[in-house]
């Protein structure tokens, strides 16, 4: 009967028209797949094209200024604050502050550093308060309408040198002083650079180096010249815990504490780091014992199925 059906005329026409459906089913898929392929192909050839021609346009930019312009690039010095978990050194950052209020106050402010911020970090509120009270600020206008004075608080901060920009630029020969509030973050190496500026000063320029009239040749300076002159020198200060006053160590110093008023967080932010990954570790560590109590009786159990006795 098999062999009846096989050989019957609508067995063969049925076979043909599957045979039909299924060629023509195959040459669609590899039609399908070949186009795929081809869009994968024209894909990755235009965006290698994009790319090359990115890199062609960008990839080594035209610098309006020459290396030189640009100053010397600074070496990389081993900060002690540097660690994932490294602190201030509080010694250097009173040592720092001497030298600030000394010499680099002369000129330049610190307009976003208040008294109170000190207090803990370079000295203690009583000392804080004595050097606020030094200064004197505008307080409340009078019956008549004068504004009074009034000696400095722990809530203020600590004035600028100058009244204003102009009266800056009139007693540095138009120069304007930075604030140095932010200069470790605003200057592209931060301390380092710092540093190297303050600790840069040669006796005399090199062979073929020139400056403009007025200016300190210094070759970590965009440019070379400089309005600031050199003010560290050996013994300038005179440091209450004995330390050498050395030029380097009191670049070192002053420039921890600049790094300190661009940062009065660094200490609390590397401490809640250190609590965070203690929390976080504890609870990873107390989820794994959890999920082992909980899962070992179902992941150790053994079922055994015995089937009824007839």
């Amino acid at each position: 009967m098999v062999n009846r059906l096989s050989g019957s005329p609508l067995f063969k026409r049925l076979a043909s028209s599957v045979s039909r459906g299924f060629s023509t089913s195959t040459k669609q898929a590899s039609g399908e797949v070949s186009g795929a392929t081809r869009n994968a192909v024209l894909a990755t050839v235009a965006t290698g094209g994009l790319a090359a021609w990115y890199v062609n346009l960008y990839g080594n930019p035209i610098k309006a200024v020459t290396l030189a312009e640009h100053g010397l690039h600074p070496a990389e010095y081993p900060w002690s604050h540097n660690g994932w978990l490294d602190t201030f050194d509080h010694s250097s950052l009173r040592r720092g502050f001497l030298v600030y209020k000394e010499v680099c106050a002369a000129c330049h402010s610190l307009n976003l550093v208040a008294w109170r911020t000190l207090v803990g970090v370079t000295h203690t509120s009583d000392e804080v308060r004595a050097m606020a009270e030094e200064f004197e600020y505008d307080d409340e206008p009078n019956d008549e309408g004068e504004i009074e004075k009034r000696p400095g608080k722990l809530s203020d901060y600590i004035p600028a040198p100058y009244a204003n920009e102009q009266a800056a630029r009139a007693a540095n020969q138009g120069a304007l002083p930075p604030d140095l509030s932010l200069i470790i973050k605003a200057r592209h190496g931060g301390c380092d650079y710092v540093f190297s500026l303050l600790t840069g000063y040669p006796d005399e320029p090199p062979a073929g180096a020139t400056v403009a009239p007025g200016l300190n040749y210094n070759p970590y300076f965009p440019g070379g010249g400089i309005a600031m002159g050199r003010v560290l020198f050996d013994g300038l200060v005179e440091y209450e815990d004995g330390t050498p006053a050395t030029t380097s160590q009191m670049a070192k110093d002053v420039t921890t504490f600049l790094n300190w008023a661009a940062e009065p967080e660094h200490d609390v932010r590397k401490k809640t780091g250190l609590k965070v990954l203690i929390i976080t570790g504890t609870l990873w560590a107390i989820s794994l014992w959890v999920k082992r109590f909980k899962w070992s009786p179902i992941k150790t159990r053994r079922i055994v199925y015995k089937p009824p006795k007839l």
